[in-house]
């Protein structure tokens, strides 16, 4: 099955393939409700004589994509693609440039896979990423700080030793893995009116929005990006995709200089509304997930939940929201000083 060639789009049928290609690899993640935010404590005991205010409108309920093999969504799009590639590229190997989910993902699916893996991390990557990384059998590279600078040193390895290059985000196989999300959020929760999705290149944002608005169009996406790197929001506003002079947040995973070409034209297409979120409200909804979702989250898999704890887009007007929760791998000093707050 090929992209839409009328539109250089994912179609639905890409999607539905990638979900049977990627079983051996992948998790059904678990869809749960949580607490709405804005919804009042429970009472201390039965028999409180403390007045119970009315439920919420909208009910919350969390993808909790952290539990993935790796810890992140990344599996679904990496395996997706690696699957794809013929005995002789897989011989000859891959190679990615990431911040560290998706690093891990490729080195999972290439060690499945049997290919070996180089991947080229930033040298601020977390320790944590790092090590999941290596934990699969891959080479780790180092280059620079930005997406930029590791694409560049990932580029040349693979003219230099015949690798065969995964991106991150900037490819119809990635976009329609990550979509399979998208899938399973439609299967659990029915009634779904309302899905927030992070954004770093916009590849998970591209392949959900995709699987939602080709399945049921009155649902409504939204993507939530870190303040200190709005490359999606700006793209959009602009018309076309833009390199920001840079970026910053603790959500390391979210840090692209530039929306993709093609993730570019998904999110046009099919999301409704962009928000960003600074890093205090990321910090607070990673102790809130960890206290209401007994969930491990990082960062960049805060994001969403910080949305809805800001009110931002349809948080208490929507009857039935989804959070993509997009990852787990978070250093545990950083992780204990978030949540000990």
């Amino acid at each position: 099955m090929t992209t839409d060639t009328t539109t250089g789009l994912v179609t639905l049928e890409e999607i539905t393939a990638a979900r049977e290609r990627i079983r051996p690899a992948a998790r059904v993640t678990p869809l749960f409700e949580v607490q709405h935010p804005s919804a009042p404590p429970s009472p201390p005991h039965a028999a409180s004589r403390l007045p119970i205010s009315s439920p919420p409108a909208s009910r919350l309920f969390v993808k909790a994509e952290s539990l993935q093999p790796m810890g992140a969504f990344k599996i679904r799009g990496a395996f997706n693609m690696i699957a794809q590639l013929s005995a002789d590229e897989l011989r000859r190997g891959v190679i990615t440039y990431s911040s560290g989910n998706h690093g891990q993902a490729v080195a999972m699916a290439a060690q499945l896979l049997g290919a070996p893996a180089v991947i080229v991390m930033p040298t601020t990557a977390p320790k944590v990423k790092v090590e999941g990384a290596r934990s699969y059998g891959a080479e780790v590279e180092f280059a620079g700080t930005t997406s930029t600078d590791r694409r560049a040193r990932a580029e040349q390895l693979a003219a230099e030793r015949g690798l065969v290059i995964i991106p991150p985000f900037d490819h119809p196989h990635i976009i329609a893995g990550q979509g399979t999300a998208g899938l399973e959020v439609l299967e659990q929760c029915p009634e779904v009116d309302a899905v927030y999705v992070p954004i770093g290149g916009g590849g998970l944002l591209s392949g959900v929005a995709t699987a939602i608005k080709r399945s049921k169009p009155s649902v409504r996406v939204i993507g939530v990006e870190p303040e200190g790197a709005p490359t999606m929001k700006t793209a959009i506003a602009a018309g076309e995709p833009v390199s920001l002079p840079k970026t910053g947040s603790i959500a390391d995973g979210l840090l692209t200089i530039r929306a993709g070409d093609l993730t570019f034209a998904h999110a046009r297409a099919f999301v409704d509304e962009f928000v960003t979120v600074s890093d205090d409200a990321i910090a607070d909804a990673v102790a809130w997930l960890s206290r209401h979702a007994r969930l491990v989250v990082e960062p960049s898999g805060a994001a969403t939940t910080a949305a809805v704890m800001q009110g931002l887009g349809p948080a208490t007007t929507a009857k039935h929201i989804v959070i993509i929760v997009s990852g787990g791998n978070v250093e545990p000093a950083a992780y204990a000083k978030y949540i000990g707050g």
